[in-house]
């Protein structure tokens, strides 16, 4: 069977959006979010996103020392070295709100993403 090639190059598409986290294995585009880390604190320690959509997180960390990107909620640990970026792929979130924190300054580096 002869794929039209409009249909492959589509699928080829898709398949490459997907695996760069643009678009989710059902065709919903990613919301980019972002938060810094400056003096040990997110910020902004609140992010708001669309709920059941699938997340693109940015941070960035200013501080020159490491800090650890935690949650428990989300199932993510991450170490984000001193002056550089990440980037956190996840998944749709229902509504609700998911606590965050940096694992190596805990007590001031905190935050919540709230999926509305």
């Amino acid at each position: 069977m002869h794929m039209p090639r409009a249909m492959v190059w589509s699928a080829a598409a898709v398949m490459l959006l997907t695996c760069l986290g643009q678009v989710s294995a059902d065709g919903q585009e990613a919301v980019t979010a972002r938060t810094a880390i400056k003096d040990h604190r997110f910020q902004p320690d609140e992010i708001r996103v669309p709920a059941n959509t699938p997340i693109t997180l940015v941070i960035r960390n200013l501080d020159p020392t490491p800090e650890e990107f935690e949650s428990k909620m989300l199932r993510v640990e991450k170490i984000v070295t001193g002056k550089a970026e990440i980037t956190i792929r996840l998944r749709p979130l229902a509504p609700g709100r998911y606590r965050f924190y940096g694992d190596f300054n805990e007590a001031t580096a905190e935050g919540a993403i709230i999926a509305e």
